[in-house]
């Protein structure tokens, strides 16, 4: 006999295990902040809004990455340089605001630009930019979706490319 096991949980349990290692590591971050005198404003309360957009985010991209990886191979190996890219493109090693004005709308195309400045503005006290949040709730609800509907497309096929 068959059980099914529903598919989107493989992807589903990779951003499940990263999302405890963030858990780990927020708190050994939060020990060494009390530690080293760091003030914490009330910011902070947006952590949890942040690491919610960024854990679906990354579901999304888990599970188109995965379904696409079923019926074309090759994406695992381009993966690497595509994330490593993508790093470069996101203001992770470099603030925002060291981006020309007039290029800003570019970078908020990428849905990790507000996310990564909502943890600045979380764990700094910083101001919030709710147009390049909003952005990126709105690109990370349309990955969300489209990468679902994408998902469960392959997934009826999924017995002819294995």
């Amino acid at each position: 006999s068959k059980v099914y096991f529903p598919r989107i949980m493989i992807p589903a349990a990779a951003v499940a295990a990263g999302l405890m290692d963030l858990l780990i590591a927020s708190v050994i971050l939060l020990g060494l902040a009390i530690y080293y005198g760091v003030s914490l404003t009330l910011n902070i309360l947006l952590l949890p809004l942040f690491i919610v957009l960024m854990t679906l985010l990354a579901l999304g991209l888990g599970i188109c990455v995965s379904a696409l990886n079923v019926k074309y191979r090759d994406i695992r190996h381009a993966l690497p340089f595509i994330l490593q890219t993508w790093m470069f493109m996101t203001p992770i090693i470099y603030p925002a605001s060291v981006v020309p004005a007039r290029f800003r709308w570019a970078l908020a195309l990428n849905p990790m630009t507000g996310i990564v400045e909502g943890f600045r503005a979380a764990l700094y006290g910083r101001g919030v930019d709710l147009k390049t949040i909003a952005i990126s709730v709105a690109l990370t609800a349309l990955l969300l979706v489209g990468s679902t509907y994408v998902f469960k497309r392959i997934e009826r096929i999924v017995v002819d490319f294995i």
